[in-house]
């Protein structure tokens, strides 16, 4: 890691927002060799307190302002993304084309870009009515539904972008929230982000770049084989 950045423990918010500025990707769980996570920066204390400085708090905050985007991009785990450095991550290591061309090149399933279409269609949509609207909402479906929505976030084609609570007819809050989606063309479009212009090759030269002023080489030659850049 980069001497200059700190690596202190997270008491607030504002102090993950700032080093995630810093260092660009910041997984929730340890992930990447010599590279700090939300986890392994905080006390087990902070966690699930619902108090400002609990960091499953902060996980939906970022999405949701557009600091950050936030989803399972990286080898099924839940990573934050710096929004300045998203766009070039999407397109170094995002899916090529559209999703309808990718589906139509075999290069993801049907599942996935049926899920997708549905996300585009109804932007911030949970994942019980995403379930439902999918038609797998049958037990059996499950694993299959998570393996498809999980596909979309590794290929960068949606997001995390915050959380729904379970509400009944009365407008109160009633069982669990529930994971929101949204394409990640929308998010950015929400956020003011544009997509990057350059081809994928000089978008991945210009993140390795970046990747080396903050990464130890350990940590940078993990991000590399993962993300294929």
């Amino acid at each position: 890691m980069n001497n200059q950045l700190s690596t202190n423990p997270l008491n607030r918010y504002e102090d993950a927002a700032a080093l995630l500025s810093q260092i660009g990707i910041l997984p929730l769980a340890p992930l990447i060799p010599e590279h700090p996570s939300l986890v392994s920066l905080t006390s087990k204390d902070q966690w699930h307190t619902d108090l400002p400085s609990d960091p499953w708090g902060w996980r939906v905050r970022f999405p949701s302002s557009g600091a950050a985007a936030y989803g399972k991009f990286i080898k099924s785990k839940a990573v934050l993304i710096d929004r300045d450095w998203f766009p070039l991550v999407v397109a170094a290591a995002g899916g090529r084309g559209t999703v309808e061309q990718r589906y139509r090149d075999g290069l993801i399933s049907k599942t996935a870009r049926d899920i997708y279409e549905i996300v585009s269609q109804e932007e911030g949509i949970d994942t019980r009515k995403l379930r439902q609207a999918s038609g797998m909402k049958a037990k059996e479906d499950k694993s299959a539904f998570d393996q498809a929505v999980t596909e979309l976030q590794g290929t960068m084609d949606i997001v995390i972008s915050g959380i729904q609570q379970k509400v009944n007819e009365a407008g109160e809050v009633n069982g669990w929230s529930a994971t929101a989606y949204q394409s990640t063309e929308r998010w950015m479009s929400l956020h003011r982000l544009q997509f990057e212009a350059q081809s994928k090759s000089r978008a991945a030269e210009e993140l390795v770049s970046r990747l080396e002023e903050v990464c130890t080489a350990k940590a940078l030659a993990f991000l590399r084989k993962i993300l294929s850049i």
